[in-house]
């Protein structure tokens, strides 16, 4: 018969191990492929060996469902593949069985598992290495201006002090005051000591220290609200929050904060012009944002020479939320502006910058799904457009963060 002899023919040359099986289990056929598998895994073996490979539930399951599949290991790592067919023919039970050597398969997946597992772990190991990068660049951000913090911090702190100084002399008049009046009454005719009273008073000046009492204490509270608001910008600067969850945030807080910080650094060489516009709420890591802004004041800054301004727009549209910060300064060349961004390149003196800064900074957008735009003209100034999405779209289209 044409049909039979072309299904022997496939049977015979098929590359797959293929075994006819009775009804009782026994090998009736195996195809060239079958003989080379047993051979190779059950060495010394009849090739109807390979059947004893399948467990005893696989018959049962092949009767009920017409067909079972598993994998079997064997000796010398060798993983065979087996699949069982069963069915009916003139009420005559055949099945065939097929053997399938995977254990290259296997192998590669588990090479790729491995591989994968690798990645990953690299993966990790490089997002800790940039965050580390990020709070250090920060700090070291922090660190070039501490001194000027420090002096925002100390010259509250000197007339704080000085003028706790004039309060313990202001207290002492009070209480030579307060003495001569308790002295007064009680003594037998508290009026004939009227005017020791009133010289004492006129002595002491007292008139002159409740007059000034209330500006002492009000430039106190001024010097010591001063530095808590820098003492808090501060803490907010050097904030890790990279595992925090992007919240809404304010800008333009993080924007005067950031400008608290950076003040004594722009403040004698700089005038700094503000033009907010109205923003809403913007989805971000805030404490990032604002090492962004930094990176952009202190450059700002660092491009003026003698004397200049620095511009801060503020605005929103079409879902996005700009910061803009516009200098005076010297400008950058149209072949530094294509690598300002790139990690290490500075177009600052050895020692005054890492290259780090504008990279960094970069990276950050990016990673809250923004850009940076820039514009500079050498000799007239430079302006950095900060754009943010007012929500993330990782959050609000259920997608992964870029990292």
């Amino acid at each position: 018969m044409p049909g039979a002899e072309a299904l022997f023919w496939a049977f015979c040359t098929s590359e797959n191990a293929v075994m006819l099986v009775d009804g009782d289990g026994r090998m009736t056929h195996a195809n060239p492929a079958a003989i080379a598998l047993a051979a190779r895994a059950l060495p010394g073996e009849a090739p109807g060996q390979l059947l004893r490979l399948l467990p005893p539930e696989a018959r049962e399951i092949a009767r009920e469902t017409g067909r079972w599949a598993g994998e079997i290991s064997v000796a010398d790592g060798i993983v065979i593949e087996i699949i069982l067919h069963r069915g009916e023919r003139n009420g005559v039970a055949q099945c065939i069985v097929t053997f399938d050597d995977v254990s290259l398969r296997n192998a590669r997946q588990i090479e790729l598992q491995q591989r994968h597992d690798e990645l990953q772990a690299a993966h990790r190991r490089l997002a800790g290495a940039q965050e580390q990068l990020l709070q250090s660049e920060k700090m070291a951000s922090i660190g070039l201006l501490a001194a000027g913090v420090a002096h925002e911090i100390n010259n509250p702190i000197g007339y704080v002090h000085s003028n706790l100084g004039t309060l313990q002399e202001y207290i002492g008049a009070l209480f030579a005051l307060i003495e001569c009046h308790e002295a007064a009454l009680q003594s037998d005719d508290p009026a004939a000591m009227r005017e020791e009273v009133l010289a004492r008073r006129e002595r002491l000046d007292i008139d002159f220290i409740l007059g000034d009492l209330p500006n002492l204490m009000a430039e106190s509270r001024e010097g010591i609200e001063r530095v808590t608001k820098i003492v808090q910008d501060l803490k907010e600067f050097s904030h890790v929050g990279g595992g925090e969850e992007m919240r809404p945030s304010d800008l333009h807080k993080g924007l005067e904060s950031t400008l608290n910080i950076v003040w004594n650094d722009l403040k004698y060489k700089v005038r700094v012009e503000k033009h907010y516009g109205e923003l809403p709420l913007v989805e971000c890591h805030l404490s990032e944002i604002n090492q962004v802004l930094m990176s952009l004041l202190i450059n700002a800054g660092q491009s003026i020479e003698n004397r200049g301004s620095i511009d801060i727009a503020t605005g929103a549209e079409n879902g996005e939320a700009w910061i803009s910060i516009a200098d005076t300064g010297c400008g950058i060349a149209p072949e530094a502006l294509q690598r300002i961004f790139d990690p290490f390149y500075t177009t600052k003196p050895i020692g005054r910058g890492t290259g780090l800064g504008l990279a960094i900074a970069y990276r950050i957008v990016a990673k809250h799904h923004g850009r940076i735009e820039v514009s500079s003209q050498p000799g007239v100034g430079s302006t950095f457009r900060v754009v943010l999405p007012v929500v993330q779209p990782a959050q609000s289209a259920g997608a992964q963060p870029v990292a």
